[in-house]
């Protein structure tokens, strides 16, 4: 294993689907049924308002104006805002262990995240961890979300640190794409041991820290 630990100047975190499960369409199976949810994400893009929100839009206005525009959708739609943490659930124990190991080693931990000023904040009042970065990078208050390099290059400016001091772990290939094209270190995170087993092999964490 080669120690590369005082090269990294922090570990970065997405939120969902890396700390959160973050499946809308799973949410809207269960709660209105397969069919209705074809329906309806075939005829509102729900994923183009979240963007908004995630880019700094007011989270309860931006999705009951949405449901107004749409009538014949609109109780569906304004589950998005009334059974929010819902979707934004459950978390992943294990990446949140790999959090707080690397945070009780004295590791800077970040996020950077895709997330709306106030649906994060309310995140924050039902998952204690999401309080624990050393900073964390939300995209509502930074006006810009991922994948635009944009936002890569206020983390490296607000922080200090260059791409190469930063490991980032994110679900979304095109995220981490953007991210290498800066120098970044990326993880494609496609489960929490895969996460763990890069953060040993990166010199961070031992087997028994990352939870082996």
């Amino acid at each position: 294993m080669t120690d590369l630990r005082q090269d990294i100047g922090a570990v970065v975190f997405d939120i969902g689907n890396v700390l959160i499960e973050w499946h809308p369409e799973r949410f809207y199976d269960r709660a209105i049924g397969r069919e209705a949810r074809l329906r309806l994400f075939e005829t509102v893009d729900l994923h183009a308002m979240n963007d908004k929100i995630d880019a700094g839009a007011l989270f309860r206005e931006t999705i009951y104006e949405t449901a107004e525009a749409h009538p014949d959708q609109a109780a569906a739609i304004r589950m998005w805002h009334d059974n929010w943490i819902e979707m934004a659930s459950p978390r992943i124990d294990r990446s949140i262990l790999l959090l707080r190991a690397l945070r009780n080693k004295g590791v800077p931990v970040f996020a950077l995240t895709n997330f709306g000023i106030h649906s994060f904040a309310y995140a924050q009042t039902q998952y204690d961890f999401l309080s624990e970065f050393d900073r964390a990078y939300v995209s509502g208050h930074m006006g810009v979300i991922k994948p635009d390099p944009r936002i890569y290059e206020m983390v490296e400016a607000e922080s200090g640190l260059s791409g190469a001091q930063l490991i980032f772990a994110d679900d979304r290939a095109d995220n981490i794409a953007t991210a290498e094209a800066r120098g970044w270190r990326g993880h494609l995170f496609t489960g929490a041991e895969g996460w763990a087993h890069r953060l040993v092999d990166e010199g961070l964490l031992t087997m028994a820290e990352a939870g082996f």
